[in-house]
């Protein structure tokens, strides 16, 4: 997968890749960053193998971190913002993490966490200026942008010596007892990568609002699927229905994903909150089906909602409404009821 993002820097090296509010980046700068962090990372001491966890709101950071961590051979760990500090010093002393990137927000629960640890790691903070976090505590040795520019540009990416080699480390919510962890390796990584583009028929230079945060399931893999297609990707931090529309509005949004409530928060907003869609946008839902009446909420909006579903362990959703044409001729709620259901298997997979 970090070939999707060397490919796109040489052949769109201007085109606006990754946007959050006042920030923006080419795709070249977003290769460039990632190049110096993973440089950074090995000085410190990041070898292949190793394991990097982040915990982070969906910003440029996390983004940057799918591609930066694998460059060094080390293995990505996503962590759920939601959990609590027991839960995250579980996790940590699970994966064996050997250096912590997190956004000050979740400093509180990380200090905690790191208490439990009983070893030092290398803590990396992200201070978001365009977030209102100023009583956020400082808990790192280094901030990112700082650490991230002690690296050297010229900085030759490790190239996975093995295409089962391990690229991200996931463990799964809602389950009894601790998390699990789920290893994902290269091959999957770019299969679903590849799957996605085709179940979803995601064209190039689409543009993708991250709705769905990056540390469940690597963010559907996206991160990855994104750069194969040359996309921009619009960063989110907090998930608002005004905010949503806005960007939509502002951004001319094509794509974004999410489990039913935020189509439900859509669906549901103020109408003083919700715009005309000037275009038709396309979203996908995962987890349990929402109810039927929510499909059409969404559809007389002007959206395109297809249903899908997966788990931690499939890199996210592998399964699929396959739209058939047959379907055009039922009435509306018998449409939305075969919207609700999914079973069709992603492209890629295998038997």
């Amino acid at each position: 997968p970090i070939t999707f993002l060397e490919r796109t820097k040489d052949i769109y090296p201007n085109y606006e890749a990754l946007i959050y509010k006042n920030r923006s980046y080419t795709w070249r700068e977003v290769y460039d960053r990632s190049i110096l962090f993973a440089s950074s990372l090995e000085k410190n001491g990041i070898k292949p193998g190793d394991t990097v966890s982040i915990m982070a709101a969906n910003t440029p950071e996390l983004f940057e971190a799918h591609y930066s961590v694998p460059m060094t051979g080390a293995i990505l760990n996503t962590i759920n913002t939601r959990l609590d500090s027991k839960t995250v010093s579980y996790i940590l002393k699970h994966a064996d993490t050997k250096a912590l990137i997190v956004d000050r927000q979740f400093s509180s629960v990380v200090k905690k966490a790191l208490a439990d640890l009983g070893k030092k790691i290398l803590i990396i903070d992200i201070i978001d200026k365009q977030a209102d976090l100023k009583d956020a505590e400082k808990i790192g040795d280094y901030e990112y942008e700082s650490f991230l520019n002690k690296g050297d540009k010229n900085y030759i990416w490790k190239r996975p010596k093995d295409e089962w080699q391990a690229i991200s480390l996931n463990y799964t919510s809602g389950t009894t007892g601790n998390p699990k962890g789920v290893v994902y390796h290269h091959r999957g990584s770019y299969l679903m990568s590849t799957g996605s583009a085709v179940a979803w028929n995601m064209p190039n230079r689409l543009n993708f609002l991250y709705t769905v945060p990056m540390f469940h399931c690597n963010g559907w893999c996206y991160p990855w699927t994104l750069a194969m297609l040359h996309a921009r990707v619009i960063c989110i931090r907090n998930i608002k229905a005004k905010e949503i529309f806005d960007l939509i509005d502002q951004h001319k949004i094509t794509h974004f994903g999410g489990a039913p409530i935020i189509l439900n928060l859509l669906a549901s907003a103020p109408k003083n909150e919700q715009k005309v869609l000037k275009h038709k946008v396309y979203v996908l839902t995962a987890a349990a089906p929402p109810p039927s009446i929510i499909f059409k909420k969404m559809k007389n909006l002007g959206f395109e909602v297809m249903h899908v579903y997966g788990l931690t362990e499939t890199y996210g959703h592998i399964l699929q409404c396959a739209w058939n044409n047959k379907w055009e001729g039922l009435n509306e709620d018998e449409k939305a009821d075969i919207s609700s259901r999914q079973g069709v298997r992603y492209p890629n997979t295998e038997e």
